[in-house]
C-alpha cells in the first residue's frame, strides 16, 4: 500500500511539473499575458507580494507553481498548485502572492460567462443539488481529471491551429469538470436568475459594464427586483462589502489598469472611471492602495506587471 501511495505522489509531481513547464514557456512577461484563446490568460509572478487590493473577473484559476492566499471578509483561501479557484462573480478582494526568480508563480485562468454554464447545466442529467450557502469566491483541491485537462489545454494553446481547432472545446470541458465537482453549485447558480445569488450576479456584472455612470442603490435594487435594503442584504453576503464601496472599487481597480497598462495620467484615468474631483480620487486611491495614483502606477510599471 505504501508502494501505491508512493506512486501516486510521484505521479502527481510530474503532473505539477509538466503544468508548471508549460506555463513557464506560454507566459509573457510579469502578472498577467494573453494566450490564443480570448477567454484564457497565463499568471507569473517572480517575486512575492504582500496582502493588497486585487480584482478578478469570473474564472477558473489553476496555479501549477507558487502561492496564493486570498482574503474576502473574514474567509480566507488557498489556491496553489494542489487547490483551484473558482471565482463566480466579479469581485474585488485582498491577496498575497508567492513567488520567486528562482520559482516563479505561475498559473491559468480560464474565464466562464453564466452564458456557457446555463447550457451546460441544461446538459447535465444529474447534477449535484444547489446548496444553501453559496460563495461567490471558493478554493477546492485539484483533481487528476481536472488536472489531466489543463494539461491538454496548455499543449494545444503552443500550435495557433490546435488553439483554434481544439482549445474552445477543451476549455469548455474544464468548465464542465468543474460543475460536476465540489464547488460547481456557486456555478450553477449562475444558470438560476431567479436565485438571490443570480439576481446579485446581474448587478454585479451591470456594475462593471457601467461603473463609469453615476449609479446608487436604487437603480442596482431595482435592476436586482429587490427592495433596497433586501438588495443591499444579499449583496453584502456575496461580496462582504456594501454596494457603493464595490462599486468604488471597480472603479479604482479600472482606473489602475489604464494608468499601468494604457499610460493614462490620474486626471484622464479618474475622469474615464466616473470620478468628476480629481482629489476625490487622489484620496481614495491611496485608501485603497497605499499610495497615490502615479507613485503606484510608475512602480508597477518599473516592475513590469501588467494587470488583468
Amino acid at each position: 500500500m505504501a508502494k501505491n501511495t508512493g506512486a501516486i505522489a510521484s505521479n502527481s509531481r510530474q503532473e505539477t511539473s509538466r503544468l508548471a513547464s508549460l506555463v513557464a514557456e506560454l507566459a509573457q512577461g510579469e502578472g498577467i499575458s494573453p494566450s490564443r484563446l480570448a477567454d484564457v490568460k497565463f499568471m507569473r509572478t517572480t517575486h512575492c507580494r504582500p496582502r493588497g487590493p486585487v480584482s478578478y473577473e469570473p474564472g477558473i484559476f489553476i496555479i501549477v507553481q507558487g502561492r496564493k492566499t486570498g482574503y474576502l471578509g473574514r474567509r480566507r483561501f488557498v489556491y496553489d498548485a494542489n487547490n483551484y479557484l473558482v471565482l463566480a462573480v466579479p469581485l474585488p478582494f485582498e491577496c498575497e502572492v508567492e513567488g520567486t526568480p528562482e520559482a516563479p508563480l505561475l498559473g491559468v485562468k480560464i474565464g466562464i460567462t453564466p452564458a456557457t454554464v446555463a447550457e451546460l447545466c441544461m446538459q447535465i442529467e444529474q447534477g449535484a443539488p444547489m446548496k444553501q450557502q453559496l460563495q461567490a469566491i471558493e478554493a477546492t483541491p485539484l483533481d487528476e481529471a481536472l488536472s489531466n485537462c489543463a494539461e491538454r489545454l496548455l499543449e494545444c494553446l503552443r500550435s495557433a491551429d490546435d488553439a483554434r481547432i481544439l482549445g474552445p472545446q477543451i476549455a469548455r470541458e474544464i468548465t464542465y469538470r468543474v460543475l460536476l465537482g465540489p464547488l460547481g453549485h456557486n456555478l450553477r447558480a449562475l444558470a438560476a436568475p431567479h436565485t438571490h445569488f443570480g439576481q446579485i450576479s446581474r448587478v454585479l456584472n451591470q456594475i462593471h459594464a457601467d461603473y463609469a455612470r453615476s449609479l446608487d442603490v436604487g437603480t442596482f435594487a431595482r435592476y436586482a427586483g429587490m427592495s433596497v435594503s433586501t438588495f443591499h442584504a444579499h449583496f453584502k453576503a456575496v461580496t462582504s462589502s456594501s454596494p457603493l464601496q464595490y462599486l468604488k472599487n471597480v472603479r479604482l481597480h479600472k482606473a489602475r489598469m489604464l494608468m499601468v497598462n494604457e499610460g493614462a495620467n490620474a486626471s484622464t484615468a479618474a475622469s474615464q472611471v466616473g470620478y468628476e474631483s480629481a482629489s476625490q480620487f487622489s484620496r481614495e486611491f491611496k485608501r485603497l492602495f497605499g499610495d497615490g495614483p502615479a507613485a503606484v502606477a510608475n512602480q508597477l510599471r518599473r516592475s513590469l506587471i501588467r494587470l488583468g
